[in-house]
């Protein structure tokens, strides 16, 4: 039986996505939709295709071939107005580290058109637990820090549509958990998309509805976290992930000798 489709409104769509690169394909044919109210993770080992798609999402990188659509508008002929109803945080991606956090904060929020940007700011870095941090420089930073410092800059516009690269990355363990219960909590009271990329299965298992594993540009499988660990060999989602990255298939070769 086929799984019901879903209603609601998609707000971010590709369709035939590629992106070569000297000949190589590092994206090939890459489809999916992401819709209102749900949180798709993007998962694959170094070198899948999730850099370079979340790149050609923001309009960063241009496709070799295919489609790309926000809101059901094509993403590259309304690229401003898109953006200005999405966001995107990533943990390798750093604020100008001359200015204090405060600066730096009020800067973005003064791009995105923040009313009350003061009142937004505090609001949000109390949320993230960062209060402290507003006079801090922000090169001087921890890589923690950094990343819920990116997260506040992400949440200042309050994104329809917002794209997470490793958002947990670089936290320790007790701060990684609050990160996921804020970003489950403003996906929830907000109704927003969220795509979501993570070599950390138990923020994957916590935080995303459904999962797509990217594997040399292509799509190996997609579903529930709990649909794909059926589907596979293993018994976790840790093992599905290590499997695919060694071998790009989910099932080992018994596994698929006993199915057929």
């Amino acid at each position: 039986m086929s799984a019901p489709q879903d209603t609601r409104e998609v707000i971010l769509e590709a369709r035939e996505l590629t992106r070569e690169f000297d000949g190589v394909k590092a994206l090939d044919r890459f489809s999916f939709k992401l819709h209102r109210g749900e949180v798709l993770g993007l998962l694959g080992a170094n070198g899948a295709g999730k850099t370079t798609a979340m790149n050609c999402l923001l309009g960063l990188t241009l496709p070799t071939g295919g489609d790309l659509f926000a809101f059901g508008l094509p993403l590259h002929q309304h690229r401003i107005a898109i953006l200005q109803r999405a966001n995107f945080s990533s943990a390798y991606t750093a604020l100008p580290g001359n200015l204090l956090v405060r600066q730096n904060l009020i800067v973005f929020a003064r791009i995105y058109g923040v009313k009350e940007p003061k009142k937004k700011i505090a609001e949000l870095m109390e949320l993230l637990e960062i209060s402290h941090l507003a006079d801090r420089v922000t090169g001087q930073l921890s890589a923690g820090e950094s990343t819920r410092v990116n997260l506040v800059k992400a949440f200042l516009n309050d994104p329809e549509l917002l794209m997470l690269d490793e958002p947990t990355a670089s936290l320790d363990p007790d701060i990684a958990d609050k990160v996921r219960k804020v970003v489950r909590k403003v996906q929830r009271e907000r109704n927003i998309g969220i795509l979501y990329t993570s070599h950390n299965m138990r923020d994957i298992e916590e935080v995303c509805d459904r999962v797509i594993f990217l594997h040399k540009g292509k799509i190996v499988c997609e579903g529930t976290p709990t649909d794909i660990v059926a589907q596979s060999s293993s018994t976790n989602l840790e093992d599905v992930f290590i499997k695919i990255a060694r071998d790009g298939e989910i099932i080992d070769e018994p596994a698929k000798e006993k199915q057929s």
